[in-house]
C-alpha cells in the first residue's frame, strides 16, 4: 500500500478510552470438490485496519473487539530459527478454507469441522520497508511436517511426504508456522489469516477490484465466467478468480497461484486509488470488515498494534513488490502433487535471510502453472 494514500491514524489514546482488548505437467485428475484457495495480503489486511482511525472511542473498542489472535510464540517455544535482526520482517499470510458458518455457501463442499491453508505466502519486507518480496507456497507440495504443538497445547507427531496444507488442518496456525520455518529455516515474525467470507466482503466494501484479462476464463467449479477485457470484479467474482484452477493455464494449483499473485497487486492498487479516506462510512465499513476477517499472532492482536504494523508498510506499493512461487517440480509419481526443488529453494531462503533480492536463477526451469499474464492489474 502506498504511503501517498495512507493518512496518519486518528485512534484515540487508550488511556482516555479504557484498556484495549487483544483480542510442466498437466492435472490428470480434476479434484471436483477439493479445497479451494483464497488470497489476502499483509498490506491489505493490516493496511485497511488503519481505516479504524476515524475518531470515536466506540469505534476503537468495536474494532478491537472484532479481532481474533493466537499466541504462536507460546505454542512453538524456543525451538525455532533465530530471529534475524537486520531491519527486515517476515510475515506468513494464510488463506483458510474453513466451511464453517457462511463460508460453507461461499466455498462449497461440506462442513466437516476442518480447514486447510490452501493459500500460503511468505511476505518478506526489506529493511527500510520500501519494497517486499512474496513467496507463494503451493498447497500441493509434499513436505516433511515437523512435530508441533498447537495453541491448545496438543502435540502432533511428525509426518513425512504429506501435503503442505495439512499442517494447518492438523495443528492450526502454530503447526503451519512451524512447517514453514522448517522448510525455509527462516523465523516468521508475524502471522495473518483470512477466510472466504471476509475476503469476499472486503472486496465488496472496496467497491470491487479492477483487472484485465487477456483471454476468456470459464470455470463452472468456481462459478467464474469472464470474457477477455477489463472487469471490475465484485467479491463473488474475485473469490472465483483466486479459487479457479481449471479455467485457465494447465489446471494446476501453480496456475491458480499466478492468478492470485496478479489479483493481489490489483487489490493493493484499488486500496490506494479508491478514495476511502474522504468517506467516513466507507472507512468504518472497511475497518469493521478487516478486523472481523483476520486472525493474527498475539503481537498484532489489537487495533493500535495493527496500526503501528501498517504504518511500517505503507511505503510499499505494488510496483515495489516482487512475487514468486517457491521452486518446485511436478511429482513424477502423481501429477496432482509437486516436490520442492531444494537447491533452487535454498537460493530463495538465502536471499531472504540476507535481505537481498531473490535471484532469477532461483525460479528458472522450475514448474509453472502456465497462467502468467492472463490476469493483470489495471
Amino acid at each position: 500500500m502506498s504511503a501517498d494514500s495512507t493518512p496518519e491514524p486518528g485512534i484515540p489514546d487508550p488511556a482516555q478510552t479504557g484498556p484495549s482488548r487483544r483480542g510442466k505437467g498437466r492435472r490428470r485428475k480434476p479434484q471436483g470438490r477439493s479445497r479451494k484457495a483464497l488470497l489476502v495480503t499483509a498490506w491489505t489486511a493490516a493496511g485497511v485496519v488503519v481505516l479504524g482511525g476515524v475518531g470515536a472511542g466506540y469505534v476503537y473498542f468495536k474494532l478491537n473487539g472484532n479481532l481474533t489472535s493466537v499466541d504462536i510464540d507460546q505454542a512453538l517455544g524456543n525451538d525455532r530459527p533465530t530471529k534475524i535482526d537486520n531491519g527486515s520482517e517476515n510475515i506468513l499470510v494464510l488463506g483458510s478454507d474453513t466451511r464453517a458458518g457462511k463460508n460453507r455457501k461461499l466455498g462449497g463442499g461440506t462442513d466437516d469441522g476442518s480447514a486447510r491453508s490452501d493459500t500460503a505466502m511468505i511476505v518478506h519486507v526489506y529493511e527500510g520497508h520500501k519494497k517486499a518480496d512474496v513467496v507463494s507456497i503451493p498447497r500441493d507440495t509434499l513436505v516433511d511436517r515437523p512435530q508441533c504443538t498447537d495453541t491448545k497445547g496438543t502435540a502432533h507427531p511428525a509426518a513425512s511426504g504429506v501435503m503442505f496444507n495439512e499442517a494447518y488442518s492438523t495443528g492450526g496456525a502454530a503447526c503451519a508456522v512451524k512447517t514453514v520455518e522448517s522448510i525455509s529455516g527462516i523465523r516468521m515474525d508475524h502471522y495473518l489469516e483470512v477466510d472466504f467470507e471476509g475476503f469476499q466482503k472486503l472486496v465488496d466494501d472496496l467497491g470491487g477490484v479492477q483487472v484485465s484479462t487477456t483471454r476468456a476464463i470459464a470455470d463452472p467449479q468456481s462459478h467464474l465466467h469472464l470474457k477477455a477485457g477489463t472487469h471490475t470484479l465484485d467479491g463473488q467474482q474475485a473469490l472465483g478468480l483466486v479459487r479457479t484452477r481449471h479455467g485457465v493455464g494447465d489446471g494446476s494449483d501453480l496456475g491458480r497461484i499466478q492468478l492470485q499473485q496478479a489479483f493481489v497487486k490489483a487489490l493493493m492498487d484499488q486500496v490506494k486509488h479508491v478514495g476511502v479516506f474522504s468517506n467516513p462510512k466507507k472507512l468504518y465499513d472497511l475497518g469493521d470488515t478487516a478486523t472481523k476477517s483476520v486472525t493474527t499472532d498475539s503481537d498484532l492482536g489489537s487495533v493500535d498494534s495493527l496500526i503501528d504494523f501498517a504504518n511500517g508498510l505503507k511505503g510499499i506499493s505494488s510496483s515495489h513488490m516482487k512475487m514468486v512461487t517457491m521452486p518446485v517440480r511436478y511429482d513424477p509419481a502423481d501429477p496432482n502433487r509437486v516436490l520442492l526443488e531444494k537447491s533452487k529453494a535454498q537460493l530463495v531462503w538465502n536471499a531472504l535471510k540476507n535481505d537481498k533480492p531473490i535471484p532469477r536463477s532461483a525460479t528458472e526451469g522450475t514448474a509453472t502453472g502456465e497462467a502468467k499474464g492472463v490476469v493483470n492489474a489495471q
